[in-house]
């Protein structure tokens, strides 16, 4: 799949968000190995802290259903009901998920937005030196 067409399902993803309080809309598409693509929206919570990105959205949808390779995620963002023209990127959480379940120099991170081409990133550029589950190997 290419990465116009993740970034149209993170945008159709984004129409589900739940975002009373922050009215800020994020959208995700995750694209497993084998083609399968898992969507993810933001979901806020009135005591903020329970509320769920729209990428780890995507993520834990994926895990429950016995995913584990991951290849590349979309994301956007903007101010709800209206176009995104601004990238979007994940936040320090989302990518601390993504460590934990992707390959830091192979994973792709497509940050999509209403205007002009999406802008790639590898998850070590985003979350260089991250934490991973290598990080607690013991041998």
């Amino acid at each position: 799949m290419d990465d116009g067409k993740l970034v149209e399902l993170a945008f159709e993803a984004r129409e589900h968000a739940y975002t009373p309080y922050s009215h800020w809309a994020v959208g995700a598409a995750l694209l497993c190995a084998d083609g399968t693509v898992y969507q993810g929206c933001n979901i806020e919570n009135a005591a903020y802290t329970p509320s769920n990105c729209a990428e780890r959205t995507a993520f834990f949808k994926a895990v429950y259903d016995g995913e584990r390779d991951f290849e590349a995620i979309a994301v956007v963002g903007g101010p709800e009901g209206q176009p995104a023209p601004e990238i979007c990127a994940p936040c320090g959480v989302c990518r601390q998920v993504m460590m934990e379940f992707c390959d830091p120099a192979s994973f792709r991170i497509v940050l999509g937005c209403s205007d002009g081409e999406p802008r790639v990133y590898l998850l070590r550029e985003l979350l260089p030196e991250g934490f991973g589950p290598d990080n607690l190997r013991l041998s």
